[in-house]
Parts: structure tokens; sequence; C-alpha cells
């Protein structure tokens, strides 16, 4: 939590951020985020009624056990997906894809394979779909290539294909990795061969979709989801004045209205929004009303994960988060994002509480 400080002071504006990153840094930046940067196999707690849940920890302890400190020929994961009497190259899955709804710690398993994989970090990736494409975008995609095949294991969250471009793109970058022996390791909530499906002609890229699905044996992991119980309930949002005063005192605090935050956003790539958190400890938000759009909203999900990646409370005025979206958004292709958006801002919302208090 932030300290607070005695005198008024000016707060931080994100809007007055647009940072330059190095494309080095984006790849020295793919390990777990500072949320999941202590958790382990040995600290997730399996739900009793969810058998699925602590067979996932044996399955991906095996995996990590059996990547070791293998270089990028593939040496370490040959006893993971073939028979010991099979002698020529492996065939089928190489990676695991954790299936699953939200809230059955996904994220956290796959962080404890990259924790548990005896490879160091410079040799194991951990990112989220979007920041992997955005890396591509930065390097370039022979350079991406060259750069993750000397990977032991590449870990993807929150899988998920949004355009054709994508599946494309991605069904070809993980196939070449692949090939350069890296083991790969996704979490999401669809199925892999039911990847793009509500987004965009899908069955005209079967092929990609396929390509895709044929790298991963899926692994599913039940539990309840909160889909099933309808949005998160969102604290009630402060007045502007509460906002404002918050802001002034909190060390570290930036402020900014709500609808301006999400012009800027529109001006700066979603690869810098992390950067554009350098040095954050709380943000502050006067004005919050729904998105215009669904360009906007996607933009607004990005900040959304990378604010909860590194635990900044949010306190805001105006309209409750679990109003951010129309029905129309939580009912279309990209809802899945919407209701991961609005869980995370909520409980963000949730530990700013303490800002008040203080």
């Amino acid at each position: 939590m932030a300290g607070q400080a005695t005198a008024v002071q000016q707060p931080l504006a994100l809007t007055s951020r647009a940072p330059h990153v190095p494309a080095d840094r984006l790849v020295a930046e793919m390990v777990p985020p500072p949320r999941f940067g202590s958790v382990r196999f040995d600290n997730y707690i399996p739900d009793p009624n969810q058998p699925s849940q602590a067979q996932a920890v044996e399955v991906l302890s095996g995996f990590a056990a059996g990547l070791g400190d293998a270089g990028a020929s593939g040496a370490g994961r040959k006893r993971w997906f073939r028979r010991e009497s099979k002698p020529a190259t492996p065939a089928g899955p190489r990676g695991v894809y954790l299936d699953g709804g939200y809230g059955v710690g996904k994220t956290h398993l796959l962080a404890s394979l990259w924790h548990a994989t005896a490879a160091p970090p410079e040799r194991k990736a951990f990112g989220t779909f979007v920041e992997l494409t955005n890396l591509v975008g930065a390097l370039g995609f022979q350079q991406t290539v060259q750069t993750l095949s000397g990977h032991a294991l590449l870990c993807i969250d929150e899988f998920e294909l949004d355009d054709p471009g994508d599946t494309v793109l991605v069904s070809t970058l993980l196939g070449k990795l692949v090939d350069a022996g890296v083991a790969l390791a996704a979490t999401s909530n669809t199925l892999p061969g039911k990847l793009g499906e509500g987004r965009f002609a899908a069955a005209d890229f079967l092929r990609e979709i396929q390509g895709l699905s044929a790298h991963f044996r899926p692994l599913r992991i039940d539990g309840e989801d909160y889909r099933h119980r309808g949005l998160p309930q969102a604290p009630a949002p402060y007045d502007d004045e509460t906002v404002e005063r918050v802001a002034h005192r909190t060390d570290g605090a930036s402020l900014d209205a709500f609808p301006a935050l999400l012009e800027h956003l529109s001006k700066v790539h979603p690869s810098r929004y992390g950067a554009m958190c350098d040095g954050v400890d709380a943000v502050c938000l006067t004005g919050v009303e729904p998105v215009p759009d669904q360009s906007t909203a996607l933009r607004l999900v990005v900040l959304a994960d990378r604010l909860y990646d590194r635990e900044v409370p949010v306190l805001a005025s105006g309209r409750p988060f679990d109003e951010l979206f129309s029905e129309e958004m939580l009912n279309g292709g990209y809802r899945k994002k919407y209701f991961r958006a609005i869980s995370r801002l909520t409980a963000l919302a949730r530990d700013a509480k303490g800002l008040v208090d203080a």
C-alpha cells in the first residue's frame, strides 16, 4: 500500500506519460508479474471438491521436472508427451493448455510452472497473449523467432484470438518455436479448437486454428466460474472531491479524468502501458463512465491487466466499474476480456478503500 504524505502534493498524471520502451526491455520483462512473483505449486490450494485442480498440479510439476535445464533441442521434455519406448522425435502436442473458468488459479499454476522450471530466467518467458503479439510488433517476426528460439519454455497467459491476423501470426510463430524445441504452456477460457469462435469467420482459418490446437495437450481445470454468478459487485464510487483529496495526499498517486485517460490510451501503444504505470502506487480517476466503443474498451482491458499485475489500487468517482461495458459488449465476441477487466478493476477498487480510510 502506498505511504501517506503529510503535505498536499501534486499527483502524477498518466495522461502526461508516453514512454519509449526499448525492445530489449520487452523481452527482459517477460517474467511473471509481481502479483505472481511468489506463487509456487506448494502454495496453490486445490479445491477438494474439484479433483482436476490437484491433478493439474501433479501434471504440471511433472512437466517442469521433465524440462529441467534442457537446451533448445528439447531434450528436457523427451519423456513428457511420448512413451519411453519411442526413440524418434516426439509427435503430437509439445505444450500444455490450461482450460478453465475465472478464479480457478490458472495463472497461479502457469507462473508456478515458470518458477519450477530449472532454467535461468533469460531462457524462459512468461507473458500474456497481448504482450506476445506486442513483442512481435516491436521486434519484427524473424527477430522474435530468433530471440525466443533459444528458450526452454514459453508461457502464454490469457491465450485468445481476436482477429484473423493474430490467428495466422501466432500459428506461424508457435510452429517455428516448437520446431526449435521450445516447450509451450498456455492458459485460456476457450479450448484450443474453439479459439476465435464468435470473433471472426473462424471457419475460414480452420487450418491455422487446428495447427495451434495441435501444439497443446488440453488440461481442464474445473471450478466455480464467476460468469455463472453474474458480474462481480463493484464498490460504490466516491465523489470527485474525495478522489482528488486522496490523490493529493498519497505518495505515488496519479490523478486523471477518465475520459481524458481513454483518449490518451489511443495515442500510446498497448505494449507501453506497463511502462506508463512505472512508479505509480495508486491510480485516482474522476468521472468514470461507460466506454464509448470497442477499440477504447479493448485498450482499457490492457491497462486494467497491467494495473492488476502491479497490484495498483484504483480509486474512482462516477459510475461503478461493473457499468463500464454495454450489454452488447458483454454479450459479444470479446466478453471474456470484459468480464476479466471488470473483475480485476473491482478487486483494485476494493484495495483502494484503505487509501480513503487512512
